[in-house]
């Protein structure tokens, strides 16, 4: 008899995981069909959900005290402060959405911010350890802990879903977050900016023409220095948000 072919394939995992023929024992193709059940109930039980950010969803920038901007930033989304109501900088910069300054819907707004945080920071579900520069590393989907600051210099951090549009990434810190000037945050394998999350224990500074994805959301204060580039958010619950010829844009 013709020797078939037997194929066990993920689409999960993205890769044909092994081929056994009909004249290997049934063992071994139990054992195959096993290890690979037995990897993705591993991946499932450790992927995050996104965070909720319920009404700062709508935000491309949010402060609690106020939004300054130098030269011609564009904003695409909304604007708010909160309990603040200062904003300097618009005009030259521009904001393709609404400005909220001191009203109902940015004070709303913040208090769902610090609730998005306190979900981001309480996660603990696999958590990875990481400390120093993220630079030059690609990361799989999950969560990721800092017990002091994190960067991006020395390298591009690359984040990738391998395939998985949902896949989500967590970045918790006790401190800071900056980039170096010219750093990127690259997404690969179908990652999406609108699934990335930042938690910064205290503020978060973005390097000269770096360019950035996900929301950001600092306790204290955030920082675009000139030219940067964020495809997400920057939220500060506390003190300001500070551009300077950038360009935010919501997810």
């Amino acid at each position: 008899m013709k020797s078939l072919s037997l194929c066990i394939a993920s689409s999960l995992l993205l890769s044909v995981v092994g081929c056994v023929s009909e004249s290997e024992s049934a063992d071994s193709e139990e054992s195959t069909v096993e290890s690979v059940a037995q990897d993705l109930k591993i991946k499932d039980s450790c992927a995050q959900l996104p965070v909720n950010l319920r009404s700062a969803a709508v935000f491309a920038v949010l402060a609690g005290s106020t939004v300054t901007n130098t030269g011609p930033t564009n904003v695409t989304g909304d604007l708010g402060v909160s309990p603040g109501t200062a904003l300097t900088g618009f005009l030259p910069g521009k904001i393709v959405g609404t400005a909220h300054l001191g009203d109902p819907t940015a004070a709303t707004a913040e208090a769902d911010l610090t609730t998005a945080y306190n979900d981001a920071a309480g996660r603990t579900l696999c958590p990875v350890s990481v400390a120093g520069n993220l630079g030059g590393l690609t990361l799989a989907p999950g969560l990721y802990k800092s017990t002091s600051s994190l960067e991006i210099s020395s390298g591009d951090l690359t984040l990738d879903a391998k395939g998985d549009a949902n896949a989500v990434f967590i970045f918790q810190m006790a401190s800071t977050l900056t980039t170096t000037s010219g750093r990127r945050v690259v997404l690969k394998g179908g990652a999406k900016a609108g699934n990335v999350f930042w938690q910064v224990g205290s503020s978060a500074t973005l390097g000269t023409k770096s360019v950035v994805k996900g929301t950001i959301m600092a306790d204290q204060a955030i920082t675009l220095n000139t030219g940067a580039t964020l495809d997400g958010r920057a939220l500060a619950r506390i003190a300001a948000v500070a551009l300077d010829t950038d360009a935010v844009t919501r997810p």
